[in-house]
């Protein structure tokens, strides 16, 4: 039950404090549209796309100027498609394409590989056309599982995926590299994360499923203005508070979205995802805390607390929060973050210490052109080891930037944002990865 005073809550959030539904995303199931031919397999997995989700997006529209809450994405996950995939995928990634351009969502995920223990022909197949895929497509939205906290790490991928984001930042280096922000390499990926790129509807979902994404990076810091020079405790409540105040939003959407389009509810992703707008940061929730940049001593603490609260907060407000539920730190979607790798106070290593204790990884992120595979792929393994120790989801979607240098800037627009290229460690590691094999799981994986 929506009490009154919610409501009047809810108004003064979205319109001061940038609070919207970031994304609703439908979850789609497509097992049944294997086929061993490609063209017939591309088919039948355009037609149930367009059926399942021909509303969709009425639907979100409908809600948005019934409720009068701003729904940013409508958006569609599928099965990985190395799940359906018999022979050449790229018919398949061309009919996901027309159907995210035919249902009007802006992005699809699901063109995903789940390597974490080795490869199947499948997958090797998805890894191999990737670049061309992300490259000649719009919408379409790709991820890969390397490493799992029950199956270590497969470094053979690891070692493949570096390669693979230098071809695709080289087969789209007109737009400064943008293939690579529709790429993102996990551990321990979630089967029901709403969030692009990395959404697919895993083999643990229902046929079809409402998952719903919430942010509200503003109105967390406007909470915090609030409770200025207060001691922790005060500030981890007021977190808890306003997450929990976010989350009842996202689920009352949820829920009217799910019986509207009589496809079942799965969860509320309570992540606070950014923009590049300026009221809608992490950093600067960080910085409200008593930081004076992102990135300064004391940043991974503030960080944890801000992690911790926002789901203690969304675990109060419904029974079913899921996907990441966190803080996310992408750099060139946060306008805090811009500004403090511009000014030199953020830096990679630091980002990844960061990752410890938020939702993902090193996220969104500009490297130099030149920056080999092989680094590429160490950032990367480096990321999988935090999440397989520590028992949580990382990934890296890094943009190595063909062309340009540290300290020069990329634009990809929109939601995506700008940022300036972050300089990365000049050591080599070529020889740790071309090792290959599989750096095994650690003690803590043995549960049963």
């Amino acid at each position: 039950m929506i009490e009154t005073g919610e409501i009047l809550q809810t108004l003064h959030m979205i319109s001061e404090e940038n609070f919207d539904i970031r994304t609703i995303t439908l979850g789609i199931q497509l097992l049944d549209c294997s086929h061993p031919d490609a063209d017939e397999c591309a088919r039948r997995v355009y037609d149930k796309i367009c059926r399942v989700a021909k509303d969709l997006v009425r639907t979100g529209d409908d809600l948005e100027r019934e409720l009068g809450i701003p729904i940013v994405n409508k958006r569609i996950s599928v099965t990985p498609i190395s799940l359906i995939c018999q022979s050449d995928p790229r018919p398949i990634a061309h009919a996901l394409d027309r159907a995210a351009r035919e249902t009007g969502v802006n992005f699809l995920g699901g063109y995903s590989a789940m390597m974490q223990k080795g490869a199947t022909r499948a997958d090797e197949r998805i890894l191999a056309s990737i670049p061309e895929v992300l490259s000649s497509t719009e919408r379409l939205c790709s991820s890969v599982n390397v490493a799992s906290t029950r199956a270590g790490i497969n470094m053979n991928a690891v070692r493949e995926m570096g390669q693979i984001i230098k071809e695709t930042a080289q087969r789209t280096q007109n737009q400064d590299g943008l293939g690579c922000a529709k790429l993102v390499v996990f551990a321990n990926a979630v089967e029901d994360n709403p969030f692009m790129a990395g959404a697919f509807c895993g083999i643990g979902e229902p046929e079809c499923v409402i998952n719903v994404g919430v942010s509200g990076p503003g109105v967390v810091k406007k909470a915090l203005e609030a409770v200025r020079g207060q001691p922790f405790d005060v500030v981890a409540e007021t977190i808890k508070r306003t997450a929990f105040k976010i989350t009842r939003v996202g689920q009352l959407v949820a829920r009217e979205a799910s019986q509207r389009l009589q496809i079942p509810f799965g969860i509320v992703d309570l992540s606070l995802a950014p923009t590049p707008a300026r009221g809608d940061s992490v950093a600067h929730i960080l910085t409200e805390m008593g930081l004076d940049m992102a990135g300064a001593p004391g940043t991974t603490a503030a960080l944890a607390l801000l992690n911790d609260a926002v789901k203690k907060g969304g675990i109060m407000a419904s029974n079913h929060v899921g996907g990441l539920s966190g803080a996310f730190i992408p750099v060139s979607e946060d306008i805090g973050m811009i500004e403090a790798a511009a000014a030199g106070v953020l830096h990679l290593e630091k980002l990844e210490a960061m990752t410890c204790v938020c939702s993902v990884g090193l996220d969104m992120i500009a490297i130099p052109g030149d920056t080999s595979a092989a680094t590429i792929s160490g950032i990367i393994a480096d990321e999988a080891a935090i999440g397989m120790v520590n028992n949580k989801t990382t990934a890296v979607r890094v943009i190595p930037a063909p062309g340009k240098k540290a300290g020069d800037r990329v634009e990809f627009g929109g939601l995506l944002g700008f940022a300036p290229v972050m300089p990365v460690q000049e050591s080599r590691c070529d020889a740790f990865i071309a090792r290959g094999g599989r750096i095994p799981a650690p003690l803590q994986s043995l549960r049963n």
